[in-house]
C-alpha cells in the first residue's frame, strides 16, 4: 500500500514547477533563436558570426554545466543558484533587443547560455531530491517533454510576433522575457528544496574521481553513442537536398522544416513515454540501449540516401524518438547510478561528456559528408550507435 501511494505521488510541485520552468524557459529562448539568423543578417553579420555565436556560447555552457556541477554539490542550498541562472537566461536573451553590433549579440548570448550552463546541475539535482528512485523516469521524462513543448511553441510564437510586428525584431526580443521570468517564477514558488546529507570538502578532481565506477562505465557508453550522435540540423539539411530534384529548394526546404516538426512531436511524446516505460521494468538501462538502437536503426535508413517523402518521414519520427528516449533515460539513469548528495557533479559530468559528443559528432560526419559519401558518414554513426547500446547493456551497478 505503502509502495502504491508512493507511486501515486511523483507528480509533485517540484516534478510540475521543474516542468512549467523548462516549458517556459525553452519557449523564450526559442523564441530568439528562430529569428536570430535574419536578425545579424539585418544588421550586417554573415553565416561566419552566426557559427562564432553559437558555437562559443554552446561550449562555454557545456563546460559550465561540469563546474556548476561540482560547486552545486558543495552549496547547503542548490535552489538561489537555479533561480540565478534562469534570470541571467531570461534578461541576456532580452538584452539582444538592444544590439545594435554582431557584438553584442555575441555577449549576450554567451551570458544566456552561461545562465543555461549554472542552473541545469542544480535544476537536476533538485529534481531528484524529491522523487523516489522509482520514478526518475517518468519525472525526468516530463521535464523533457515539457522542455520539447516549449522549443515547438518558441518558433511558432516568433512567426506570430513578425506578422503581428510587421518584423520588428526589436519587439520579439523584448517580448522573450515575459516567458522568461514566468520561469524564473515558477521555479521560485514551486521547486522545493529537500535537506541532503552534509558534504566533506574536496577538490575537483577528487570529486570526478569519487564518482561510483559504475557511473564511469556509463559514461564511456554515452560517450561512444554521443561521437556518433550529429546535430539534428543535419536532417534539414538531408531532407532538403534529397528533395529538392523533385520538389524545388524552396518547397524543399519548407517540406524539411516541417519534418523536423514533427521530429520535435514525436521527441516530447517518447520522452514521457520511454521514461514511464523505464519505471516499470527491473532495468532502466534496457530502454536506454533501446533508444540507442533506434538510432542505429535511424542511421542505416539515413545511409540509403532516400529520395521519397514517407521514408523520409519514417527517419524523421524515428530520430524523434530516439532523442526523447535520450534525453530522458540519460539522466534518470545517472540518477540512479549516484547517491543523491553527488548529483551536481554527476549531472555536470554527463553534460561535458554529451557537449564533447556533440562537437566531435558534428565535425565528424559533416567531415566524412562532405569529402567521402553520405553512406560512409551515417555508417560510422550506425557503427558508435550499437557500440553505445552494447556498452550500456553490459552495464554493471
Amino acid at each position: 500500500m505503502a509502495a502504491d501511494s508512493q507511486s501515486k505521488s511523483w507528480l509533485n510541485r517540484t516534478v510540475l514547477g521543474v516542468g512549467l520552468t523548462s516549458l517556459f524557459s525553452d519557449w523564450s529562448h526559442e523564441t530568439a533563436t528562430a529569428i536570430l539568423p535574419a536578425f545579424l543578417a539585418a544588421i550586417g553579420a554573415g553565416p561566419a558570426w552566426l557559427g562564432l555565436i553559437e558555437g562559443l556560447a554552446d561550449g562555454l555552457s557545456s563546460f559550465t554545466k561540469l563546474a556548476a556541477g561540482y560547486f552545486t554539490d558543495r552549496l547547503k542550498h542548490r535552489k538561489p543558484l537555479a533561480i540565478f541562472g534562469y534570470a541571467v537566461t531570461a534578461l541576456s536573451t532580452a538584452s539582444f533587443a538592444f544590439a545594435t553590433h554582431a557584438y553584442q549579440v555575441l555577449l549576450g548570448r554567451t551570458a544566456a547560455w552561461l545562465g543555461r550552463g549554472v542552473r541545469s546541475p542544480a535544476k537536476k539535482a533538485l529534481l531528484a531530491a524529491d522523487v523516489s528512485p522509482n520514478a526518475y523516469g517518468r519525472a525526468f521524462g516530463l521535464e523533457r517533454l515539457m522542455d520539447t513543448v516549449g522549443a515547438i511553441a518558441g518558433p511558432l510564437t516568433a512567426l506570430w510576433l513578425l506578422e503581428k510586428t510587421g518584423h520588428n525584431y526589436q519587439r520579439v526580443f523584448l517580448w522573450t522575457l515575459v516567458p522568461g521570468l514566468v520561469a524564473v517564477a515558477s521555479f521560485w514558488l514551486l521547486v522545493r528544496e529537500r535537506p541532503i546529507a552534509s558534504k566533506p570538502k574536496r577538490s575537483f578532481l577528487t570529486g570526478v574521481r569519487d564518482l561510483p565506477g559504475s557511473f564511469r562505465r556509463f559514461l564511456l557508453g554515452v560517450g561512444v553513442f554521443g561521437a556518433g550522435d550529429f546535430s539534428h540540423t543535419l536532417l534539414i539539411l538531408y531532407a532538403s537536398r534529397m528533395l529538392a530534384p523533385k520538389y524545388g529548394l524552396a518547397r524543399a526546404a519548407s517540406i524539411a522544416v516541417l519534418l523536423y516538426t514533427v521530429h520535435n512531436v514525436f521527441s516530447a511524446g517518447s520522452a514521457y513515454a520511454s521514461g514511464w516505460l523505464s519505471d516499470h521494468i527491473p532495468q532502466r538501462k534496457i530502454v536506454l540501449a533501446g533508444g540507442y538502437a533506434l538510432a542505429g536503426i535511424t542511421a542505416i535508413l539515413l545511409c540509403t540516401g532516400t529520395h521519397s517523402l514517407w521514408l523520409l518521414g519514417v527517419i524523421f519520427v524515428l530520430a524523434g524518438l530516439y532523442v526523447g528516449t535520450e534525453d530522458a533515460l540519460e539522466d534518470s539513469v545517472a540518477a540512479e547510478l549516484v547517491p543523491k548528495e553527488q548529483h551536481g557533479m554527476a549531472f555536470g559530468t554527463l553534460a561535458a561528456v554529451n557537449a564533447v559528443g556533440d562537437f566531435l559528432s558534428s565535425i565528424l560526419v559533416g567531415f566524412l559528408w562532405s569529402s567521402v559519401s553520405v553512406q560512409a558518414a551515417f555508417a560510422t554513426s550506425t557503427v558508435l550507435f550499437f557500440a553505445g547500446a552494447i556498452l550500456i547493456l553490459r552495464l554493471r551497478r
